[in-house]
């Protein structure tokens, strides 16, 4: 037994704490669980009879980016004094990143409790052993940084020659060696084919969705599990077939990035498509195509020249409607548009037309907005109109 486990450690349970970084170590490395659970023997031998296992954290990485319930759980029960020694298979297990071991490192000080690991036994409260833990707290950090970085890296270089696939999109497959080949089946080549064909004969991807809705016709789409189902095809999915490279035979690699902000204190991610310039790969004839590389670039031109004459079009920025944006249908949810007609453009109607444009189905609603404009007036006229009396008062007094 170690000379820094006394007799109110003893008094006070132990908790063994394990945990794995991700569901793949969960279910394949089972030899590191097994290692993690036997920590409980070496508990016995250093004196503790009662030991409690907190191992709800398995398939949580401890980077600081997940909220780990079997942690702060732990930590809560040190608080109050009933844990004399808190034990883990490698100091790592416990925290990767500074503030939560830290934090755990000066909880055990204050209420003089233990660490364990498969090597030593730390006391927080003795200066040598506080400056190790900080040390190897610090390590763990740096550790996890440069796996990262290393994987980032690699990660990258391999894209740059086109050798990283990530899934195949559909029409396509991936092979053992990494590349891109069209499926066997036929129907499916055909119908992603003929996106192309009616885009090049109609010039827009509107109008292309319009066409396939108006003949009845289905597109192929992948399952998570790669599976190939048939659905009605809707005006997001038409534009991600023309633009996205892959069909014009190109690998892409970088295309989009992803960016992290808080909400309540919660970490939200968010994906952002960046200009090609900034892609990370772009190589033409990389694989056959369902276009070649030249006709894919005019496909984008066109659809580039659709958007900016789209721009122009709509309601005035300046319009006098009060309920611009405000206002969902029903129905689909979609935010009412705001439209002026009339010769001069004054005539106000609130319209919702989304499941047109989008999936080719029939119109929700459309009203006239001048009632309704009216009615909120006078609603907002109503509730002001006592601050406005008390208002001039106080002006007129001063």
């Amino acid at each position: 037994m170690s000379d820094k486990i006394r007799v109110q450690h003893l008094a006070r349970k132990a908790a063994l704490y394990v945990r794995q970084s991700s569901a793949y170590q969960v279910s394949h490395n089972l030899e590191s669980q097994k290692l993690q659970y036997a920590m409980q023997d070496r508990l016995r031998q250093l004196g503790w009879k009662e030991i409690e296992v907190i191992d709800e954290d398995l398939g949580c990485s401890a980077a600081g980016s997940q909220t780990r319930t079997g942690f702060e759980r732990m930590v809560a029960e040190v608080c109050l004094g009933r844990v004399g020694a808190v034990a883990a298979r490698e100091v790592s297990r416990f925290a990767r990143n500074s503030r939560e071991w830290q934090q755990l490192v000066e909880v055990c000080r204050v209420v003089d409790t233990v660490l364990i690991d498969q090597e030593t036994v730390y006391a927080p409260r003795l200066g040598n052993d506080r400056l190790l833990l900080g040390l190897k707290g610090s390590l763990n950090e740096y550790e996890l940084d440069l796996l990262r970085q290393r994987s980032l890296e690699a990660r990258r270089e391999k894209a740059r020659r086109g050798e990283l696939v990530i899934i195949a999109p559909v029409g396509y497959r991936k092979t053992e060696d990494q590349r891109l080949e069209k499926v066997p089946d036929l129907r499916v080549q055909e119908a992603i084919g003929s996106v192309f064909r009616q885009f090049l004969a109609i010039g827009s991807v509107r109008q292309t969705l319009l066409w396939f809705l108006e003949h009845d016709l289905l597109l192929p789409a992948c399952t998570p599990r790669g599976e190939i189902h048939w659905k009605r095809p809707s005006y997001g999915t038409i534009h991600q077939i023309l633009t996205n490279p892959v069909y014009g035979g190109a690998y892409a690699y970088g295309k989009t990035e992803c960016t992290v902000h808080y909400e309540t204190g919660e970490p939200r991610k968010r994906d952002r498509r960046k200009p090609r310039d900034q892609w990370l790969s772009l190589i033409p004839n990389a694989h056959d195509g369902y276009v070649d590389w030249d006709e894919f670039e005019r496909i984008q031109r066109a659809i580039r020249i659709n958007a900016r004459m789209g721009a122009h079009a709509g309601a005035p920025k300046n319009g006098e409607a009060l309920a611009t944006g405000l206002l969902r249908c029903r129905r689909c949810t979609s935010k009412l548009t705001v439209h002026y007609t009339g010769s001069r453009h004054d005539a106000l109607r609130y319209s919702c037309h989304r499941a047109w444009l989008d999936k080719g189905l029939p119109r929700c609603i459309a009203f006239g907005g001048a009632r309704v404009d009216a009615a909120i007036a006078q609603a907002v006229l109503r509730v002001v109109q006592p601050a406005a009396i008390e208002a001039a008062i106080v002006a007129r007094e001063e």
